[in-house]
């Protein structure tokens, strides 16, 4: 029994570090937001008022303004879980590593449910606002408009120098983007001829997720309409929080034989105020 115990520990402690290791990258929100793993349940950051800056002749007199703060937080609202129940003669009977294959799959499926959970709800709370000529990105003679137009929404914000801005896209968004980037100057299209993806146009660093990402739906205590959507917005400005990171337990079913292995974690999602106008909820036409 002790040694059963053991090595079920072990594979818990190895299960989770795979899995965070994993989900680091696969993670479109670890490349865009700031993820918060510490221990805490709320995340706090209060903001000022807007320093109001005058100019004035020499030797004028001056008034101070009244300073104010408002807090703000970040609480941990939700939790993602995936269990599955994997009988003794699955894994004595399979001829690949089972154990390692299955946490593989639970890393990405959790790493896709977190973009899908944080994605939306940056659609959401973002107040910049964008609406893509018709075709959207499939075009290749839009591509070059849509990210001028979110370079200029983005540009002057202390936040938003080149190197810092994104926009996440669907696979199915790629048929013009590469075939814009194909015709596109030498460089960039040889690379494009030879890798057959765009990662930058225009300082904007593009990220893929899969098709069906934004949706119209509620996933757990968020409820969102952002079917037809895509975001862009500057990096690092909404916060993420996964206190303690992600968890896997293997656990003995009453009844039956094998293993229930369940992969787990807590959510937190905040855009702080102050940022909210750098996120663009982009609409397809």
């Amino acid at each position: 029994m002790a040694n059963t115990i053991a090595s079920r520990v072990y594979r818990d402690k190895y299960r989770s570090e795979t899995i965070s290791t994993l989900l680091r990258g696969a993670m479109v929100t670890e490349a865009i937001t700031s993820v918060d793993r510490s221990n805490n349940k709320r995340i706090q950051s209060p903001y000022g008022s807007t320093p109001t800056v005058t100019v004035q002749a020499l030797a004028g007199t001056y008034t101070p303004a009244d300073f104010t703060t408002t807090d703000e937080n970040l609480d941990v609202t939700d939790e993602f879980i995936v269990a599955e129940h994997v009988m003794d003669f699955q894994e004595l009977l399979s001829r690949f590593d089972l154990f390692a294959s299955r946490t593989e799959q639970m890393a990405f499926n959790v790493a896709k449910k977190i973009d899908e959970f944080v994605l939306n709800n940056l659609c959401e709370d973002g107040t910049g606002t964008y609406t893509t000529p018709a075709g959207g990105f499939t075009t290749a003679a839009n591509v070059n408009v849509i990210f001028s137009n979110i370079v200029s929404q983005l540009s002057g914000y202390s936040e938003g120098y080149f190197g810092n801005m994104y926009c996440v896209v669907e696979n199915t968004d790629l048929v013009g983007i590469i075939q814009a980037g194909a015709t596109n100057g030498f460089n960039n299209s040889d690379m494009v001829l030879k890798n057959g993806r765009v990662s930058n146009w225009m300082g904007v660093d593009i990220y893929v997720v899969r098709t069906g990402t934004f949706t119209d739906a509620t996933v757990g205590t968020k409820t969102w309409t952002n079917s037809g959507h895509r975001v862009a917005g500057v990096k690092n400005i909404s916060t993420v929080g996964m206190p303690g990171g992600v968890k896997t337990e293997e656990k003995m079913v009453s009844g039956k034989t094998g293993m229930e292995v369940v992969t787990y974690g807590y959510i937190g999602y905040k855009h702080w105020t102050p940022t909210l106008a750098q996120t663009i909820d982009i609409t397809i036409a």
